[in-house]
């Protein structure tokens, strides 16, 4: 798709639709995009720009929680948080 925008856009062009940070990556440093969203992601992850800058996995979001009133599924989520060696059960 972003091959075909690529020509005919004028201004800056946002790359989204489930883009992952690899894909997002690939398309900007080859010049079909400019940017990159993130819009589901950001709904699990609250700390998303850390998680991928990090090599964090995401978390997955609840999607019965999705669209319906109040808090849950929106506030909920924990950052993530890497063990320490302490903390390893082995």
């Amino acid at each position: 798709m972003f091959l075909h925008l690529r020509p005919i856009s004028r201004g800056t062009l946002i790359a989204n639709l489930g883009t992952t940070a690899e894909r997002g990556s690939r398309l900007i440093a080859e010049g079909f995009a400019d940017s990159v969203a993130f819009g589901r992601p950001y709904i699990a992850n609250p700390d998303l720009v850390e998680r991928l800058a990090t090599g964090a996995p995401l978390a997955d979001v609840d999607w019965k929680t999705v669209y319906v009133s109040g808090p849950r599924g929106y506030t909920d989520y924990p950052p993530f948080r890497r063990l320490r060696p302490s903390e390893l059960k082995l």
